[in-house]
C-alpha cells in the first residue's frame, strides 16, 4: 500500500473511513416504522408554481428512477425547491425512492464498480483486497437496507441549474462524483463549488433535510441519518420499505440488516470490473 504522502489520497482513506463507520452507526440505530405512505414529487410539483426538474436516465438499465418520498416530506420538498427558485436556481431531483432490487443492482452496475474501482487501485496503489471494495462499497451505495435512506423513501440526490441560463450550478463536479470531491466539505475543490455546495445546503436544511456529509448530492429526512447526525437518539421514524406505488402503501422490508451484495457477488463484480478496466487501457 502507498504512504499516505499524497494529501488527496490521504483524505479520501479519512473520509471513507469515516462514511464506513457512519454506516454501522446506522445499522445499529433503532427504527419505528411509522407506516406513512409514499406520495409523487411529481404530481406534487405539477399540482404547485413551483420549478423543478426530475432526471431523465434510467438508475439501472430499463429501470426509471421513482421519485417518491414519504407523504410528509412532500411540503419540506416544495419549498426547499421554492426558496432555490428564488435564488434564480431550480432544483434537479436526481434520485428519490429506491427499491432493494435497484440498490443491490445500482451497486454492481459497470459504471459505478468500475469507478470503485478504480479509486481503490489509486488509494491502495495494487491490487485492492476485496475487503477494502466491500468498504468503499458500503460507504457510497448503501450495503444493508437498514443503512440506505432511498430505501426508507425519505431521500433525495440533488443537482441545481441557474434558471437564467440553464447550466448547472458549479458544485465542484457534477452528479455522480466519486473521488476526494465527493465529501461536502471538500478542501480539493475551488471556493465558488464550495460556498454554492454550502448555500444549497442552507435552504435544504431550513426545510428539514440533512445532509449527509460524504456525498455533496444526498440529502433526507426522518431516517436513521437525521436522527444521528442531529444526535437526538430518537429512534429513525422511516425505515427501509417495500411500496405499492399506485396507492403509496408500505411495507417494511422483512429483513433490514440483510447484506445486499454476498462477498461472493462483490468478488466476481471486481474480477469483472478489471477486465473492463484492463481491456480499455490497451484499447
Amino acid at each position: 500500500m502507498k504512504p499516505d504522502n499524497d494529501p488527496h489520497r490521504a483524505y479520501w482513506t479519512q473520509q471513507m473511513d469515516e462514511a464506513y463507520d457512519f454506516m454501522m452507526r446506522a445499522l445499529e440505530h433503532p427504527v419505528a416504522e411509522c407506516g406513512e405512505p409514499l406520495a409523487s414529487l411529481e404530481k406534487a410539483v405539477m399540482e404547485s408554481d413551483t420549478k423543478v426538474l426530475f432526471s431523465q436516465s434510467d438508475i439501472v438499465p430499463g429501470v426509471k428512477r421513482q421519485f417518491y418520498l414519504r407523504k410528509n416530506l412532500i411540503p419540506s420538498f416544495l419549498d426547499s425547491a421554492r426558496e432555490l427558485n428564488s435564488k434564480g436556481w431550480i432544483l434537479i431531483v436526481e434520485d428519490g425512492y429506491r427499491t432493494t432490487t435497484m440498490q443491490k443492482e445500482l451497486s454492481l452496475l459497470p459504471q459505478v464498480f468500475d469507478a470503485v474501482i478504480e479509486r481503490c487501485f489509486w488509494e491502495y496503489g495494487d491490487l485492492p483486497p476485496v475487503d477494502l471494495v466491500r468498504r468503499r462499497l458500503a460507504a457510497l451505495t448503501a450495503a444493508h437496507p437498514k443503512n440506505g435512506t432511498h430505501m426508507s423513501a425519505s431521500a433525495i440526490d440533488i443537482s441545481v441549474r441557474s434558471i437564467a441560463t440553464g447550466k448547472e450550478i458549479d458544485r465542484g463536479r457534477p452528479y455522480l462524483e466519486m473521488s476526494e470531491l465527493t465529501p461536502m466539505e471538500s478542501p480539493f475543490i475551488e471556493n465558488v463549488a464550495l460556498e454554492n455546495r454550502l448555500a444549497i445546503r442552507q435552504v435544504l436544511e431550513r426545510n428539514g433535510f440533512l445532509a449527509y456529509p460524504y456525498e455533496f448530492w444526498h440529502f433526507n429526512q426522518g431516517d436513521v441519518y437525521d436522527e444521528i447526525l442531529n444526535r437526538t437518539g430518537a429512534s429513525a421514524r422511516y425505515g427501509a420499505v417495500h411500496c405499492d406505488l399506485e396507492t403509496g402503501k408500505v411495507t417494511p422490508v422483512d429483513d433490514p440488516m440483510e447484506t445486499l451484495n454476498s462477498n461472493a457477488e462483490i468478488e466476481q463484480a471486481m474480477n469483472n470490473a478489471l477486465q473492463r478496466i484492463e481491456k480499455k487501457q490497451h484499447s
